[in-house]
């Protein structure tokens, strides 16, 4: 039997907390190494597992897999959750694309300058509202 994953990422959600949600909802029991200094995140990169020089990282299966999307996929194919034919897949990969677009208008709005922020945030509100969270509502 194969041993635990092993994620290796900051202490933060970010890109790691849909790769820690599909696992749990497949029911796998996985391990955590977390980047806690710069150091940390060079050795991964001098040691050459980090194939773009980035995490997320999940260690499983032999492999030392990066990129979200890759690691969100070959998960949910794994564990069979990724749809029973092409057609399911599409969509599927519709609705992750969906949240995909929205969490990047998301994350940016902390780096923004102040005093756009109040106006950038309702803009996100007021777009999830009608084009994102309608299509999550009929699934």
């Amino acid at each position: 039997m194969a041993g635990k994953p092993k994620l290796h990422y900051s202490k933060g959600r970010g890109r790691m907390e849909s790769i820690r949600w599909l696992l749990a909802a497949a029911g796998v029991e996985f391990e955590e190494e977390f980047i806690e200094t710069k150091e940390d995140l060079e050795k991964l990169r001098n040691d050459g597992v980090l194939l773009f020089q980035q995490v997320p990282m999940v260690e499983i299966d032999g492999m030392k897999m990066v990129q979200t999307r890759a690691i969100l996929s070959y998960i949910a194919g794994k564990y069979n959750l990724y749809g029973k034919d092409l057609k399911e897949r599409a969509w599927i990969d519709m609705y992750v694309e969906g949240t995909t677009d929205l969490m990047g208008v998301i994350m940016h709005l902390p780096f923004q300058p102040a005093d756009t922020k109040e106006k950038n945030l309702a803009l996100i509100i007021e777009r999830a509202a009608t084009r994102y969270f309608p299509v999550y509502e009929k699934v």
